[in-house]
C-alpha cells in the first residue's frame, strides 16, 4: 500500500481545497478488502485511471463504474470494494467550498452521490491524462501537487463567494468548539441566518456537519490508542457523550460497530479518502 497526503502551497487554492492525496494497493495486499468510509462533509474529486473500476455500496443502493469520479458529500457511511489492486489520486475540498465555484456538469447541492467524470470535459477542454498525473502522484508528489495547483487555480480565480459564502466560513472555524445554540451570539446574527445559509452552501445542516467532524476526531483518538490504553467512559465525555451507553448507541448507528470492537479489529478506516486511515 502506497498513499500520501498534501496540502496545497498556493493560497488561492488552499482557499478551497483542504488536500491532495493518493492511495494504492498493489497486488499481493490483503488487507482490508472492503473498508468504510465514514460520513464526511467534504467533496471529493478522485482522478483513477479510465479502465479502473470503483464501486460504493451506499446503504442503501450501489454506485458503480469506470476511472474518475466524484464523491459528494455524504452523511451515510459507505462501503468500498477495495478488493482488487487500485490507485486513486484525489483532490479533498473544504466543505462547502463547491457552492461557490462555477464547476461543468455540477448541480449544487449534491448529497449522498457518487458520479463520474471526465478530465478533459470537466477542465474546459484541456487534456489532463489520468495516467500521467497518477504516475506522477507516484514519483513525485510535490511536482504532482503543483500540476493539480494549475489545473485548479482557473477555478478559483472566477469563484463567486457571497455572504453566505461567508458566514458559513465562520460557522465551520467555530462549529467543533462552540455549541450550536451559542453561533448567534458569536457571529452577531439570529441562529436561523446562520441555519440557512450554513444548508445552503453546504446542503447540510449544523448538527449534521458537527456530528460528522466529532465521528471522526473519536475515531482517530481510538486508532492512535492501543485497546489497553482506552479509558471508554473518559473518551465518552472528552467527546460530548453523557455515558458510555450513548457512546455505544451513536457509534454503532454511524459504522456498525461498537467502540471496543472498533479499536481491536482496526480494520475500518476512519477516512480512506483523503485522511487517517488503517492501511
Amino acid at each position: 500500500m502506497i498513499n500520501w497526503l498534501k496540502p496545497s502551497n498556493v493560497a488561492e487554492v488552499a482557499n478551497y481545497v483542504a488536500c491532495y492525496w493518493l492511495i494504492e494497493k498493489r497486488h499481493g495486499s490483503n488487507r482490508h478488502q472492503y473498508p468504510k468510509l465514514n460520513p464526511d462533509p467534504s467533496a471529493h474529486l478522485i482522478i483513477s485511471p479510465s479502465h479502473q473500476l470503483y464501486h460504493y455500496d451506499l446503504n442503501p443502493g450501489a454506485s458503480e463504474g469506470t476511472g474518475s469520479h466524484w464523491l459528494f458529500p455524504h452523511h451515510r457511511t459507505f462501503q468500498l470494494d477495495h478488493s482488487k489492486p487500485f490507485v486513486h489520486l484525489g483532490i479533498k475540498f473544504h466543505a462547502g467550498a463547491l457552492y461557490a465555484l462555477d464547476i461543468p456538469g455540477y448541480s449544487h447541492p449534491m448529497l449522498d452521490t457518487v458520479k463520474g467524470t471526465d478530465l478533459t470535459t470537466l477542465f474546459n477542454g484541456r487534456k489532463h491524462g489520468e495516467k500521467n498525473l497518477i504516475e506522477l502522484a507516484r514519483s513525485d508528489p510535490g511536482r504532482c501537487c503543483e500540476q493539480l495547483d494549475a489545473m485548479l487555480l482557473p477555478w478559483f480565480k472566477k469563484s463567486m463567494e457571497d455572504r453566505h459564502s461567508q458566514l458559513t466560513k465562520q460557522a465551520l472555524q467555530l462549529l467543533d468548539a462552540t455549541a450550536i445554540s451559542e453561533l448567534g451570539n458569536k457571529l452577531f446574527c439570529s441562529q436561523r441566518t446562520i441555519e440557512r445559509s450554513f444548508s445552503r452552501v453546504t446542503g447540510l445542516t449544523l448538527k449534521q456537519c458537527q456530528s460528522m467532524n466529532k465521528l471522526e476526531a473519536m475515531l482517530e483518538y481510538l486508532y492512535k490508542r492501543d485497546v489497553s490504553e482506552i479509558d471508554w467512559v473518559e473518551v465518552a465525555f472528552q467527546f460530548g457523550f453523557s455515558d458510555q451507553p450513548h457512546l455505544i448507541r451513536h457509534l454503532k448507528k454511524q459504522i456498525g460497530l461498537t467502540p471496543k470492537i472498533y479499536a481491536q479489529e482496526r480494520g475500518l478506516t476512519i477516512d480512506v479518502y483523503g485522511g487517517v486511515n488503517s492501511f
